[in-house]
């Protein structure tokens, strides 16, 4: 089998410094990484299993935002208060029966208020009880590669068989911050929400402290200690950071804000391609077109240590013959990358227009060609 290979520089920094280790955090378990180049930079027991506490919510509103995408429920709908969303324990929105509450305002008190007599109304009204939604967590739970969590409600009360990690709480995150970038920036750096005239500040202190705060939620009981995930943008950038076991709110806040920081200062996200862009032309066999146009289907980003963008290497490697028809968007190859040579990460690549099949004569003749090589 042949291969094509395209080698290049692909851009350098002035800073010399290399990245260092990351700081010490006061936690049982984290990690940080770059959500704009999908790189995880540091962690600390990312797969050890802990209580996630309040945590929880995020796969609450995650179901949520799916329903009201696939129109099954709008922001508008009213909710009626069954006794058990009442009654709930812990932190509460307090929502009363015979009350019944929007869609919205509920998304505002398990988003900013964090609570869960609203988790379980919003459980309610999507899947009919809080177990059947509590079913549809965990089948989320696993189509997002979440292989250390398992879920027994949809608020992140205490129970034994209710646990998860940092990396999955992370994977978790992100896809919300993907899949829903609207809702997220709609209601997660909301400092306080009033319902029933009672205001309740969100309980991420970094919102006040980090203007490039936007999210992303706490989480806190006896046995799960202080947690936090926040998310930062600067520059273009986003970091993602999930802290596990912390001591206190303050300490929470305080390590989540260093972690940010230091992903921040000692790194730097380098695009290598934009979307739809041409990284090579490679030979099409049997094709109405000699060749095809090939690039990556979203902007390519790597996240490298301040000043080591200049050891940087791609290769383009691709299956030869590439035979027509070939479809636009049709995965042709890969780009393979280096760091200082050694392996960093590899890179589909599409074809970027759609090449169709020769005539007969031109389809034969090729077929000579390829069977004299």
């Amino acid at each position: 089998m042949a291969r094509f290979f395209l080698a290049f520089l692909i851009v350098c920094f002035n800073a010399q410094a290399a990245a260092p280790q990351p700081p010490s955090v006061l936690g049982k378990s984290w990690i940080i990484g770059d959500l704009s180049s999908g790189r995880i930079l540091a962690a600390e027991k990312p797969a050890e299993r802990f209580e996630p506490a309040s945590l929880t919510k995020l796969m609450t509103a995650y179901l949520v935002f799916a329903a009201l995408r696939d129109k099954k429920l709008s922001l508008e709908s009213r909710v009626n208060v069954s006794e058990r969303a009442w009654r709930a324990a812990g932190s509460r929105m307090f929502i009363e029966p015979r009350r019944p509450v929007s869609v919205e305002e509920l998304i505002r008190g398990v988003v900013v208020q964090s609570g869960n007599d609203a988790c379980i109304a919003l459980a309610e009204a999507v899947a009919g009880s809080e177990e059947l939604f509590v079913q549809m967590m965990n089948r989320e739970a696993e189509r997002l590669g979440m292989k250390g969590t398992r879920f027994m409600n949809a608020s992140g009360l205490p129970d034994p068989r209710h646990y998860s990690t940092a990396e999955d709480l992370y994977l978790l995150s992100a896809a919300l911050i993907r899949d829903f970038p609207a809702e997220y920036a709609q209601y997660y750096s909301q400092k306080e929400y009033r319902y029933n005239n009672i205001t309740q500040p969100n309980r991420n202190r970094l919102l006040w402290l980090d203007p490039s705060i936007d999210g992303v939620k706490t989480g806190h009981t006896e046995a799960a200690g202080y947690c936090l995930i926040a998310s930062s943008r600067r520059g273009g950038r986003r970091l993602l950071s999930v802290l596990l076991g912390s001591t206190s709110e303050s300490a929470r806040a305080q390590e989540s804000q260093k972690l940010l920081n230091w992903g921040f200062q000692f790194f730097d996200s380098v695009k290598l391609y934009g979307a739809g862009e041409a990284v090579k032309s490679l030979e099409v066999w049997k094709g109405a077109a000699e060749a095809v146009k090939v690039g990556v289907k979203s902007d390519l980003f790597v996240t490298v240590p301040k000043g080591e963008a200049d050891k940087l290497k791609a290769e383009l490697v691709s299956r030869q013959p590439l035979v027509a028809p070939l479809a636009s968007g049709q995965r042709v190859g890969m780009l393979r990358v280096t760091l200082d040579g050694k392996p960093y990460g590899e890179y589909p690549l599409v074809a970027l227009e759609q090449v169709g099949a020769a005539g007969l004569f031109g389809r034969a003749w090729d077929t000579l060609r390829l069977w004299a090589r």
